[in-house]
């Protein structure tokens, strides 16, 4: 039987390919909602391409601080941002294979009822794992393990694996300089590092620009291409 699979991150909007191959790789994956607020963080922000180069898209946010939880920051986009948002992309990728099919899928995350910037980002990447048929199990730190709040950094990570009944925890690769796979170990959690393999698709006739959000992969690339781009990472 093929031992299961965690892992735990904060909701992006509309996070780059290695984000999604960390959900394909694993079977529960855990949003992150109740920790502080990363401001210049990839939680209400992406890069698209704009005239060949990666250009930020950021949603508005009331009142953002370090202070606060990433479920406690309230949205204050606008129509007149929408409006924006949806040029940029209009003038930057109407002419992208995929443009028509990918279109619905932005605007009825976008269009949709959120409250939070949490809210927001976790449905975004709900409607993109759904689209490409990931299957795997979404939970929030907030509402199914607000008993482990308390705990700092890797003992949370650890007990809210253990809770799962999963003893193998995978964690994207920047996390190597914050946890040891020792700690880990001891508390029986086999930890793993994952990194994403090169990742090279047309973009137009441009030279290739990496790790934008799953947004532009979507423009260029069919279901099954990125399918088998989520496959493309390794395990360290």
């Amino acid at each position: 039987m093929k031992a299961k699979k965690i892992a735990i991150m904060q909701p992006y909007f509309f996070p780059y390919i290695g984000y999604f191959q960390l959900i394909n790789a694993v079977d529960i994956f855990v949003f992150y909602d109740d920790v502080n607020f990363i401001k210049k963080g990839w939680v209400n922000r992406n890069n698209v391409l704009v005239n060949g180069q990666a250009k930020l898209i950021t949603v508005p946010l009331e009142g953002a601080s370090q202070n606060l939880l990433i479920n406690q920051i309230n949205l204050t986009i606008t129509n007149k941002w929408k409006k924006k948002f949806f040029k940029t992309l209009d003038f930057n990728y109407k002419k992208a294979l995929n443009y028509d099919l990918i279109l619905p899928l932005i605007k009825e995350v976008i269009d949709g009822n959120h409250r939070t910037i949490s809210d927001l980002s976790i449905y975004s990447v709900k409607k993109v794992s759904e689209h490409l048929g990931i299957d795997v199990k979404f939970e929030l730190s907030s509402l199914k393990h607000k008993e482990t709040k308390g705990l700092e950094k890797a003992s949370r990570l650890i007990e809210i694996a253990k809770l799962n009944k999963i003893d193998n925890y995978i964690n994207p690769k920047g996390g190597m300089d914050l946890y040891n796979k020792k700690d880990f170990m001891k508390k029986g959690v086999k930890l793993d590092f994952i990194t994403t393999n090169k990742i090279k698709y047309p973009q137009f006739k441009n030279d290739f620009v990496p790790n934008l959000s799953i947004i532009d992969v979507m423009m260029f690339n069919s279901k099954d291409e990125i399918k088998e781009m989520l496959t493309k990472y390794s395990l360290i």
